[in-house]
């Protein structure tokens, strides 16, 4: 394991290395001047020469990136444009809003899609497993939008069984954590649950049909050890792909649902910035979200290996 670990960590550095020359790359995709583009309407000379400064766009490109990478090893994303805080503290301060939506958002997802994908795959055929097909296509077709203005009107203004909107830290209360999160949780993890729930069921019915699992049920073992024991771990592997894939698209989904839900988290400030023309925060942001997926990605490379005996000898 640890030779596997170490041979994914080389492909990972390659990685951060591109994903970083993209992303220095916005500040030359702005049209014209970007000092001008940024200082806004009517700028004065001195606005526009003290963002250049800012952004030392008066240095060769290959400079400025080598200074941009620096900063960046050190920790050091910048800072804003407008208000002139760090964009690591800007980014500190809602990241908790859009880690706790994103993880209780696959949390529901799971506790769904692994019950459904399971009695799917044992009763195919049946109604249970077309109820829960079609329940899955709904899940994908639904606008996470629709969805989540659904939920509102429902369970938020008409029966007031959940809070509609805003945040609480689990640090003041819990509970109320809990309740201001489970509206805009469910809205983004429906697409997930539907999505890992069509997957476990393809891949659990292939596992099924396999001659060991026939030979297990021939020798008398019962229908969880068949299924939990001999074929979830293989079922498993493929399932393990879409869930480490549902946490960019988790990620990236949380920008609509915090807004929807007015949520204080990363999407509220990533727009705030796209408005603003805020390079820096733009930069900070998507760096960061993509070190996240790379390492949820790394991360899924690990459970292969712990799964599939061949990852590691390969």
């Amino acid at each position: 394991m640890l030779y596997l670990f170490l041979r994914r960590l080389l492909f990972v550095v390659p990685i951060l290395f591109l994903v970083s020359i993209l992303v220095f790359s916005f500040v030359l995709l702005i049209p014209g001047d970007p000092a001008v583009t940024l200082a806004g309407d009517n700028p004065t000379p001195e606005q526009i020469a003290q963002i250049r400064d800012k952004l030392g766009l008066d240095d060769p490109i290959i400079v400025q990136y080598g200074h941009w990478v620096d900063d960046l090893v050190h920790g050091d994303l910048g800072d804003s444009l407008f208000t002139g805080r760090s964009v690591w503290k800007s980014i500190k301060e809602r990241l908790p809003v859009t880690i706790s939506l994103a993880s209780l958002s696959l949390l529901f997802a799971l506790i769904i899609a692994v019950p459904a994908g399971i009695i799917a795959a044992t009763n195919r055929g049946r109604w249970i497993d077309s109820l829960t097909t079609v329940g899955a296509s709904l899940g994908l077709a639904m606008p996470s939008f629709w969805l989540g203005l659904i939920l509102v009107l429902v369970f938020g203004l008409k029966l007031g069984w959940l809070p509609a909107t805003g945040f609480v830290p689990i640090s003041e209360s819990p509970w109320q954590w809990l309740k201001h999160l489970v509206l805009p949780a469910l809205t983004l993890g429906a697409a997930a649950a539907a999505e890992t729930t069509r997957q476990l069921r393809a891949s659990l019915s292939d596992v099924l049909d396999q001659d060991y699992v026939r030979t297990a049920r021939a020798k008398g073992l019962g229908w969880r050890s068949v299924v939990f024991k001999h074929g979830m771990k293989n079922a498993a592997i493929p399932v393990i792909t879409v869930i480490g894939f549902q946490v960019a698209f988790l990620l990236g989904g949380s920008v609509i649902v915090e807004q929807l839900f007015a949520l204080p988290g990363l999407g509220g400030l990533a727009i705030r910035a796209v408005l603003d023309r805020d390079v820096p925060i733009i930069q900070g942001i998507v760096m960061f979200a993509a070190t996240i997926v790379i390492a949820i990605n790394l991360i899924v490379d690990m459970l292969y290996g712990f799964l599939n005996p061949k990852v590691r000898s390969s």
